[in-house]
Parts: C-alpha cells; sequence; structure tokens
C-alpha cells in the first residue's frame, strides 16, 4: 500500500510538473496580438504514436496561421487522461492567459463505463474553474462517442451528454472529435483507437472550422 502510495503521489507531482513546464513556455512565445489556444485533452490530442508536430493542435496552428489567424497553441494533452484528470490539471493551466479553451476530453471515461452524468459533472467542473480564474475566456467541448458494443442505452447517454453540457454552460460545441475518422483503418493506428497522421490532419481540419467563430475578436 506505501508503495502504491508513493507512485502515485508520483505520477501526481509529476503531471503538475508538466503543466507548469506547458505554462512557463507559453508565457515566453506570444505577443499582444496573439490568440491563446489550450487543448485540454487525452493521447488523440497529444497525438499518441506520433511525432509532436503531426498532432491535430499543431497542425490546426498551421491552418490558422495560413488563414492570417496568430495563434499560440498550447497542446495539454496526456495520454489516459480522463475528466476528472482534466479537472485538476486545469487549476494549473488556467494560471497562464486564456484566450480559448478547448476540452477534448471524455473517451477514455467512457472506455472505463464512467457513468456520462459523472463525467458531465467533472466536465462543468472545468468550465467553471477556467470562467472563475478568467472571466473571458472562449471555450469549445469536444464530444465523443462510444462504439456499439458500450451497449445501446450507455453509449446514448454518453453522447447526449457532451451536448447537455454545452447547452447548461453556454459554451461552443463540437458533436464529435473524430468525426469521419472513428473506426476508418486507413486513418488510425493498428489499435484502431489513434488517428494516424492523416486521421489527425482530418481531425486538425474539423476542430479548426468549429473554433473559427470563436477566434473573431468580436464574438
Amino acid at each position: 500500500m506505501i508503495h502504491l502510495f508513493f507512485k502515485s503521489s508520483f505520477i501526481f507531482i509529476t503531471i503538475v510538473a508538466l503543466c507548469l513546464v506547458i505554462v512557463n513556455q507559453s508565457h515566453a512565445e506570444e505577443n499582444d496580438s496573439t490568440t491563446r489556444v489550450v487543448f485540454l485533452g487525452d493521447s488523440i490530442t497529444a497525438g499518441y504514436g506520433l511525432k509532436k508536430e503531426e498532432a491535430y493542435p499543431t497542425i490546426l496552428q498551421k491552418l490558422a496561421t495560413k488563414d492570417g489567424h496568430i495563434l499560440k497553441v498550447i497542446n495539454a494533452g496526456l495520454s489516459g487522461d480522463t475528466t476528472r484528470g482534466g479537472l485538476r490539471r486545469i487549476n494549473v493551466l488556467a494560471r497562464q492567459p486564456i484566450d480559448i479553451l478547448v476540452i477534448a476530453l471524455g473517451g477514455n471515461d467512457g472506455l472505463r463505463g464512467i457513468q456520462p452524468k459523472v463525467s458531465g459533472s467533472n466536465l462543468e467542473g472545468i468550465i467553471d474553474t477556467v470562467r472563475k480564474k478568467q472571466p473571458k475566456v472562449k471555450i469549445l467541448l469536444a464530444g465523443m462517442q462510444m462504439p456499439e458494443n458500450m451497449g445501446e442505452n450507455y453509449t446514448a447517454e454518453f453522447r447526449k451528454e457532451f451536448a447537455e453540457v454545452a447547452e447548461r454552460k453556454k459554451v461552443a460545441s463540437l458533436p464529435f472529435l473524430l468525426e469521419g475518422v472513428a473506426a476508418d483503418k486507413n486513418l488510425n493506428l493498428p489499435d484502431g483507437i489513434h488517428p494516424n497522421q492523416k486521421g489527425q490532419e482530418i481531425v486538425a481540419a474539423h476542430v479548426y472550422q468549429a473554433l473559427l467563430p470563436l477566434l473573431r475578436k468580436d464574438n
């Protein structure tokens, strides 16, 4: 039990340290005209199995730059993370200025069979926390969906929870982060879960379109 305690403590400290590194890096690379976009996600956002520059947040930044937007993208994707983990991490991440927060969590919740209402409560907690620290922040909530083998009732409730959280909290929403990519063998790594390079490009374009309205300074 002592071993498990120290192991869990080490993991928590490592996560906090990672968040602090992200915060410090973002401060050093921005100016007044920069829109700071933080992606709070899991392995999909982190670009599991790929190079850092192949993850969709980096690809999205390039799309935005091409269109004349000045973005500073902070990729806070962490493999294995859940909505509960995101709720813990947002306290540290919100120490930096954030113009737009993209929340892309929930996939691991679903795979673990966590009740959708619990995940929804965590997502609301993330939104409330960042708004308390930074009232002007704009938020995009990306939804996730579960495969049919998780059960019809569970998959339906899980999918619906994201839309309901977005409506209750009045945030922008993207119905499904992996729209057009999920379950396509040509767009995923051999594990069938994580997008490959081409899949990440599709995700980036999909998220970018949802992000465009939030990039307008008068919005």
